[in-house]
């Protein structure tokens, strides 16, 4: 039986507006409640799916070569020792050669509590090599989130914590 290490919760309405604003510019607040009180949090398709699909919260559309940040409005609490992995839903890579910028999203199970509230962007690039415009809409599947259980060496003694969001680890 799987364990059960991992809850979804949506950001605050604010952190959201702020993502939104950062990648697609000015909009009505009202439009922006809009498109956040449908926010949809990641499920599973089957009971024998690993991943969990993440939906559009806007309607998508690239041309080749084109990327978009999105802002999902959907953080993640996990406990310790679990991350949860990225990655493309496997139609859109095959189809289209949609891929994650940095190939293979990573949500540490601290990113959580990061002052962005742990929210998580995704970064898609068209790569595709046929001309094939990408066009997901509101609502629709576009990645999927897989937990995984980790390790750490023996002489790790590392006590940071994370204050920030992506890239803040560094």
């Amino acid at each position: 039986m799987a364990k059960r290490i991992a809850q979804f919760h949506k950001v605050s309405f604010e952190q959201f507006k702020e993502g939104y604003l950062d990648e697609f510019g000015a909009a009505r607040e009202e439009e922006i409640r809009k498109i956040y009180d449908a926010v949809r949090l990641p499920c599973r398709a089957t009971s024998g799916s690993a991943g969990y699909d993440f939906y559009a919260p806007v309607e998508i559309v690239l041309e080749p070569g084109k990327t978009v940040k999105i802002p999902t409005g959907v953080c993640v609490e996990m406990q310790e020792d679990w991350v949860m992995k990225c990655y493309p839903r496997s139609g859109l890579g095959f189809k289209y050669r949609l891929q994650l910028n940095n190939t293979v999203g990573i949500i540490d199970s601290d990113y959580y509590y990061s002052d962005n509230e742990g929210h998580i962007f995704v970064k898609l690039t068209n790569d595709s090599k046929e001309g094939k415009t990408v066009r997901i809409e509101a609502g629709k599947g576009f990645m999927q989130g897989i937990f995984v259980e980790y390790g750490i060496t023996v002489d790790d003694d590392v006590t940071a914590v994370r204050n920030g969001g992506l890239g803040s680890t560094t």
